[in-house]
């Protein structure tokens, strides 16, 4: 018996009263497989089926083999799943386990569900950009066209109050699972160590120490592979190693999950794949290294770079539980005890650091042309929309309307990424239908060749046809790519003969005409991109030798990203397939190496030039609008910033979070870069060199956004100083990461009962108490109970460090001073 069994007659009641359910329960109760199986016999379901999502392929599969072996089936009869590449379902299917991408062409099909009495959304804690799109599609049909729909969220660790402003007041049924202690240990990593070396230093630790199987987590495949390099050079008898990560092959992966042979201890070394959803038998130790590697877009470059970055506290809470399924466990943690204390409370949801561009083209063709149409958990960063409304009309995939168009609604049928999917459409129009599906598969599954085998698109190409064979060569991979792009070559479409490397360029600069790159004519593998930014290759690529290249992949550095996959273009390509976005304009650009601002005419495909001359006479407006580029090109950290006018942006990002609705401009980077004429091109006039900048009032010019009623409001919401007990004004910081910071010396405080707050009340300040020398003390948002329960120690400590100083009983009364007893201020 599982602890779940214990709510499900109370969670089979409640949805015979309402059709909407949160279900809390921690990992291992079995709410994944217990949950759909007991729902088949509820009289609400009558012939509709049941359809859960799972959040990665492995779990979906896994947890459909699972349920089907309880009923002595085979996945596919009572249990089926589907998932991109894979699918087992039949007519007799009525528990269908999907992954999340599966449940949006579903629901865009028929937008009803009609074959389906319920939906259920697993591990939703895990807030990935599909699991908020499904919910919000799913309860704005249920509300709208099925009232019957049963919708039911899962999570491990759910924070409930932002999905009930997407949900409304839903009931919340808790499970306590059945968690077995587990005992932390803290190995903090050495200040010169290698994290690589101090996990294997700890897996040797833990096989001697304890018994049963070891779970690592790690935060990549390169993590991944360096330590099991190193374990299997002197691994203990009767232990197997096991790699678990999403692009494992699935026998790999079901090994790693499936009970060691008996007599044999296993190491599972993965991802933050095995963090939910997988139970993984026999392990009873955890060895956490505290990063998880995260993609995070840049809408200011359209390139999304891989960030390693700690874990979240209710990470670290899930991979801990991983050691306490069956019995009590060990868990160590490669961080100090007071590193767990300024871990984040939860991994920020996908949808606010995503390329959206996929998003916007199904919201698009749902028939809701802005982000504010949907109601969503956490808004996507207007940014990230805009970045992407732009990119899916430079792609004819939306009109100027934001309508989806019908090149749009063909390409959202193939279901990839909006670019690879119109760079399909575009190479069958141009006969390379069948070179395109080839060239779209393989950009849609990781590099067959790895790292280490250059950047040249086209060796990847050689292999998909055959004419290239690799010893290392993953075959159920290149499988998987063959038959997806079998599936995305369309009707009609003929076996492609493999296209030369410039073909394959061509077709690349369809999906990516903002990463056509052109070098640099001083930097041997140094590229300008067509967006504007750089782009750099490893010196002894072939592929350098190219002066003009299609990077398809890149890591989205913000200074020069680096180039993985790309391949050479020929001009005469660009000018036939990009007609279209090719300009003539004069314009006056700064020249960082003669120090002024030179005007020329010139043919561009984006910021690349394609033929220039120069212009004689240089127009004033020319000069203005030179600085305005160079600004944009170099970036607004060019600026002369001062502490005022970044408090500003920071005060504004405030008011804007917390009054979503009251109009306050948008002042992120992109937004400010694009509405730079606006607010500083008049600042501007009569400027012609870059030193003339520094004479810019940078505050006055962002304050020309708002109206003078504004500023006022601003200052009254938002203020840039509080006048403490002492009298003195302290200036607050709005540029922390958890602001707004009030920092004074904890003396000065006594009197004050309850923390400031601003924004009409709505925001308290954190306040940082200082000692007598300057130094913190404490970091508190709550002083009231800072005064109750930690003053004592405070002052049980510092009262012999700084005998000159008041250190009161009563803090609530006493009287705030600045100086010392004999000397105090106020």
């Amino acid at each position: 018996m599982l602890p779940i069994d214990a709510i499900l007659p109370d969670l089979k009641a409640a949805l015979e009263r309402t059709t909407t359910l949160l279900l809390q329960a921690p990992p291992g109760a079995g709410k994944t497989t217990r949950v759909p199986a007991a729902l088949l016999d509820a009289p609400w379901r009558g012939d509709g089926k049941i359809l859960m999502l799972e959040p990665r392929r492995l779990a979906a599969r896994s947890a459909a083999r699972f349920m089907a072996r309880q009923l002595n089936e085979q996945p596919g009869q009572t249990v089926g799943y589907r998932t991109r590449l894979d699918t087992r379902v039949s007519a007799a299917t009525r528990i269908e386990v999907v992954t999340e991408g599966i449940l949006t062409r579903l629901i865009q099909a028929d937008p009803m569900l009609e074959e389906y009495a319920a939906v259920i959304f697993d591990e939703f804690h895990e807030r990935s950009l599909q699991a908020d799109l499904g919910l919000a599609l799913v309860r704005e049909s249920q509300q709208a066209l099925r009232e019957d729909l049963r919708l039911l969220v899962m999570s491990a660790t759910l924070d409930t109050g932002p999905i009930a402003q997407v949900l409304g007041d839903v009931p919340v049924i808790t499970s306590e699972g059945r968690a077995f202690p587990v005992d932390v240990h803290y190995r903090p990593l050495p200040r010169s160590g290698r994290m690589v070396d101090q996990v294997t230093a700890v897996v040797r630790e833990a096989l001697a120490d304890q018994s049963g199987s070891l779970l690592v987590f790690l935060p990549g495949v390169g993590e991944i592979r360096r330590v099991e390099q190193q374990l299997r050079a002197n691994l203990p008898d009767r232990v197997m190693l096991a790699p678990l990560y999403g692009n494992l092959k699935s026998e790999q992966q079901d090994q790693a999950i499936s009970p060691a042979p008996e007599g044999q201890r296993k190491v599972v070394l993965a991802t933050a794949i095995a963090e939910t959803s997988l139970t993984i038998e026999g392990v009873r130790v955890v060895i956490d290294c505290g990063q998880q590697r995260r993609a995070v877009f840049d809408p200011n470059s359209g390139m999304t770079r891989l960030v390693t970055g700690r874990v979240s506290r209710a990470s670290a809470e899930q991979r801990k539980g991983r050691a306490g399924r069956m019995e009590p466990g060990v868990c160590y943690r490669l961080w100090s005890e007071s590193e767990q204390f300024g871990l984040a409370d939860y991994t920020p949801p996908e949808i606010l650091e995503a390329d959206l561009a996929p998003l916007v083209l199904e919201l698009a063709q749902w028939g809701a042309r802005e982000a504010d149409a949907v109601a969503w958990i956490d808004k996507p960063p207007a940014a990230h929309w805009r970045q992407a409304v732009a990119l899916l009309r430079w792609l004819d995939l939306l009109d100027s309307d934001g309508a989806i168009t019908d090149h749009g609604k063909a390409a959202r049928e193939l279901g990839i990424h909006p670019r690879l999917a119109h760079m399909v459409l575009k190479g069958r129009s141009i006969g390379l239908g069948g070179a395109a599906a080839a060239v779209a598969a393989l950009l849609e599954e990781r590099d067959l060749l790895g790292p280490g085998t250059g950047a040249d698109m086209h060796e990847r190409v050689r292999v998909f046809f055959g004419e290239r064979r690799d010893r290392t060569l993953d075959v159920a991979r290149l499988k998987a790519v063959r038959q997806s792009a079998r599936r995305l070559s369309g009707p009609g479409t003929t076996e492609a003969t493999p296209p030369s490397e410039t073909e394959i360029g061509r077709l690349l600069a369809l999906a990516y005409p903002d990463r056509i790159a052109r070098r640099r004519s001083d930097k041997a593998a140094r590229y300008q991109l067509s967006n504007g930014k750089g782009a750099v290759l490893r010196e002894d690529d072939p592929l350098a030798r190219h002066e003009w290249l299609v990077a398809a992949e890149l890591d989205g550095q913000a200074r020069e990203a680096t180039i993985y996959l790309a391949a050479p273009v020929d001009i005469p390509d660009l000018e036939l397939d990009l007609a279209d976005h090719i300009q003539e304009i004069e314009e006056a650009l700064w020249d960082d190496s003669q120090g002024k601002i030179l005007a020329r005419r010139a043919r561009k495909l984006g910021e690349l030039v394609l033929q220039e001359k120069p212009l004689g006479r240089v127009d004033p407006e020319l000069v203005r609008q030179g600085l305005l580029s160079a600004i944009r090109k170099k970036g607004l950290e060019s600026l002369p910033w001062s502490d005022g006018s970044r408090q500003w942006r920071a005060r504004m990002r405030l008011l804007a979070r917390t009054f979503p609705d009251s109009g306050w401009p948008d002042t992120d980077d992109a937004a400010l870069l694009d509405s730079l004429e606006v607010w500083l091109g008049p600042f501007l006039v009569g400027m012609t060199r870059w030193s003339d900048l520094a004479r810019i009032d940078l505050l006055a010019a962002l304050n020309s956004l708002i109206d003078y009623p504004s500023q006022q409001q601003l200052q009254s919401l938002a203020p840039t100083h509080l006048t403490i007990p002492t009298g003195q004004r302290v200036s607050l910081d709005y540029t922390a990461d958890n602001g707004p910071v009030l920092a004074a010396k904890l003396q000065a405080l006594f009197g004050w009962k309850e923390t400031p707050a601003v924004a009409g009340g709505r925001v308290p300040v954190v306040l940082h108490l200082l000692s007598p020398a300057q130094r913190p003390l404490a970091v508190t948002a709550d002083l009231a109970s800072f005064w109750r329960n930690a003053y004592p120690e405070v002052r049980k400590d510092m009262r012999g460090r700084y005998p000159k100083h008041p250190w009161p009983e009563d803090p609530f009364t006493a009287e705030a001073q600045q100086g010392t007893k004999k000397r105090p201020t106020r």
